[in-house]
């Protein structure tokens, strides 16, 4: 039903858990991206670093998972954002419009009290091989 090739791009660390990184799907030409954590290809998890060395870090995770599945962030078409600190949504909204440029995806942004290993922020997304047409 998915195209395992796709799962785990060589650029990223292997998954810690019982999860791909992407998940293509053969209906719709959709790509499941699953949360990525400010992690370095290395292992190396950015608990402490600055707010803003923790979301790059997501967004280079994410275009290497979009990149190994054929897509690049105009591929988006929803992004799912976990924040420990919801203060920090102005700033992310800058970082992200920053990141994208003048693509809008559909995005959510929800508040947590805590995530893996005391990072500040994970993403998840949805993207498609297929045409986007914007409502």
């Amino acid at each position: 039903m998915f195209d395992a090739s796709l799962s785990n791009p060589e650029e990223l660390r292997a998954p810690a858990g019982h999860y791909s990184h992407a998940v293509r799907v053969n209906v719709g030409d959709l790509i499941f991206v699953s949360g990525q954590l400010p992690i370095t290809p290395q292992g190396e998890k950015l608990t402490g670093a600055p707010f803003e060395a923790q979301v790059r870090q997501v967004f280079d995770n994410l275009d290497q998972v979009l990149h190994a599945s054929g897509c690049t962030r105009e591929n988006l078409v929803q992004v799912r954002v976990y924040l420990v600190d919801i203060e920090q949504w102005p700033y992310f909204n800058q970082l992200y419009a920053t990141w994208l440029g003048e693509h809008r995806p559909a995005r959510c942004v929800v508040p947590v009290p805590i995530l893996h290993y005391g990072l500040a922020l994970e993403i998840e997304a949805v993207a498609s091989t297929g045409p986007l047409h914007k409502l």
